[in-house]
C-alpha cells in the first residue's frame, strides 16, 4: 500500500500584513463582456502572490490594471497606497513590471540596455551591481539578440527592478524557459523577496506557484474563486481521498472523506487482509486547481 500526501510548505519569514495591493469590485469589459468580473484581492507587503488560471481568465488584464497600464471600468484599486490610474512619477518608480514581451533593443548589449533604461528612473541601481545581481556579468558585453531565453528573461527582470521597486509584477515570467533556467529564475525571485520586494506573478506552472508563492489565487472567467497558501488551496477538496485497489481482476476506485474506515472494512473482507494494487491518494495542487477552474478529470486523462 502506498500513500501520497501533499509536499510540506517551506518555512518563511512572516510578511508585513499591510496590503501592498488592495482591490475591491474590479471590473474590466471588452465589447460588453466582462473579462475581469468583480475581483476582490489583497496582497500583503513582502509576500510572493501567484495568480493561477487558464488562458483568457483575466490574469494579464488584472496585472495591467494594477500596474497602471490599462484603465478599469469599475471598482476600487490601491497599489502602494495610490490609484494606479493616476500614478505619478514617484509612484511609478516604486513599481516594476516584467511583461510577456520585452522592450529591450536587440542591437544593444546587456550593459548598453541597462545603462539606457537607467535614465528612466530617479534613483536607478548601478548597472554593474544590477547586472551581477541577475547573473549576467559574463554576458554584459553580449548583444540582446544573442542571449539565451533564460538570460533574456534575467535582463527583463533587471530592467523591472532597476528603479529599486517596492512591488514587482511578473507576467508568466518563465514561459518558454528550460528547466534549469526556470530554477535559476526561481532563485532570483526568492532573492528579491528576501531583499523586501513584494512580488505578484502570473503563471501556468503549478510547481512554480507551489515553490515561490506564499499565497495563490485562482482566477477563472474573470472571477477570483479562491485565495489560500498553496498547500491549503481547495479546502474540503483536499480532505477527500481516493482509494484504489484491484478486486477479482478488475480495478476499483472509491472517493471518501474517511479512508481509514473504508480501508478497515476492505481489509477485513479479504483473506489474509491483503488487496492487490491498494493505494490511497489525496488531491495535490494540480488536482485541486483543475477542479476549481471547472476542468473535468476525463478531459486530462
Amino acid at each position: 500500500m502506498t500513500t501520497t500526501e501533499p509536499a510540506p510548505t517551506r518555512s518563511r519569514t512572516a510578511p508585513d500584513e499591510r496590503p501592498a495591493i488592495r482591490v475591491r469590485g474590479l471590473v474590466k469589459r471588452y465589447g460588453g463582456r466582462a473579462v475581469v468580473d468583480g475581483i476582490d484581492l489583497d496582497v500583503r507587503r513582502g509576500e510572493v502572490f501567484a495568480l493561477l488560471g487558464p488562458n483568457g481568465a483575466g490574469k494579464t488584464t488584472t496585472v495591467e490594471i494594477l500596474a497602471g497600464v490599462r484603465r478599469r471600468d469599475a471598482g476600487e484599486v490601491r497599489v502602494l497606497g495610490a490609484d494606479p490610474a493616476g500614478g505619478d512619477r514617484a509612484w511609478r518608480d516604486r513599481v516594476g513590471v516584467v511583461g510577456q514581451t520585452t522592450g529591450a533593443g536587440n542591437a544593444l548589449t546587456v550593459r548598453e540596455t541597462v545603462d539606457h533604461f537607467a535614465h528612466y528612473h530617479v534613483t536607478p541601481q548601478r548597472s554593474e551591481e544590477l547586472i551581477a545581481a541577475v547573473g549576467l556579468t559574463e554576458a554584459a558585453g553580449r548583444r540582446v539578440d544573442r542571449l539565451s531565453g533564460g538570460q533574456r528573461r534575467r535582463l527583463e527582470v533587471a530592467l523591472g527592478v532597476q528603479g529599486r521597486p517596492d512591488l514587482l509584477f511578473l507576467d508568466e515570467p518563465t514561459t518558454g524557459l528550460d528547466p534549469v533556467a526556470r530554477r535559476q529564475f526561481w532563485a532570483l525571485v526568492e532573492s528579491l523577496q528576501a531583499a523586501g520586494t513584494t512580488v505578484l506573478l502570473t503563471t501556468h506552472y503549478l510547481d512554480e506557484a507551489a515553490h515561490l508563492a506564499d499565497r495563490v489565487g485562482v482566477i477563472t472567467d474573470g472571477r477570483l474563486v479562491e485565495v489560500a497558501p498553496p498547500a491549503e488551496l481547495g479546502g474540503a477538496l483536499r480532505r477527500e481521498a481516493t482509494v484504489h485497489w484491484t478486486e477479482d481482476g478488475a480495478p476499483r476506485e472509491v472517493r471518501t472523506l474517511t479512508p481509514a474506515a473504508l480501508l478497515r472494512d476492505l481489509l477485513a473482507a479479504v483473506p489474509h487482509g491483503e488487496l492487490p494494487d491498494l493505494t490511497v491518494t489525496r488531491p495535490g495542487l494540480e488536482d485541486v486547481y483543475l477542479r476549481l477552474v471547472g476542468i473535468p478529470e476525463e478531459a486530462v486523462r
